[in-house]
């Protein structure tokens, strides 16, 4: 079920599980990043999940998943829990700032892996709680 997809998701991200979530993608998935560009394939989404490991520690909570009737799209919204770790490139310093921000997920499903994930937060919110 796709649902249960989703959830196994997010559950391998709150427990940094990169390779249950990694498991969870197409091999040639597309990631489109928050106010960024397209990446695609597991290659380029693992690189997104070594820099978020340096970076960030963050956790998903208050998780509601909603899925198509024919199950090939889904979306998620959550609140994300985090902290700044290390700065990130082109974004302000990092000194252990704590910041709360809703963020919404869309997904495409194809043969029971996830094959595009969009994610939306407010950047300007990120950045105020920071300190940017």
């Amino acid at each position: 079920m796709s649902a249960d997809l989703l959830r196994r998701y997010y559950a391998a991200f709150n427990a940094a599980d990169w390779d249950g979530m990694l498991a969870c993608l197409t091999e040639d998935v597309a990631h489109d990043v928050n106010q960024g560009g397209r990446e695609t394939g597991r290659p380029a989404f693992a690189a997104f999940l070594a820099r978020m490991e340096r970076c960030y520690r963050e956790r998903v909570e208050d998780l509601v998943v909603m899925v198509s009737a024919d199950g090939t799209r889904g979306a998620a919204e959550f609140t994300i829990h985090g902290t700044y770790l290390v700065a990130d490139e082109g974004l302000p310093p990092a000194q252990g700032q704590r910041y709360v921000l809703p963020v919404g997920a869309f997904f495409e499903i194809r043969e029971g892996a996830i094959a595009r994930v969009t994610n939306y937060y407010n950047l300007q919110d990120w950045l105020r709680q920071v300190g940017g």
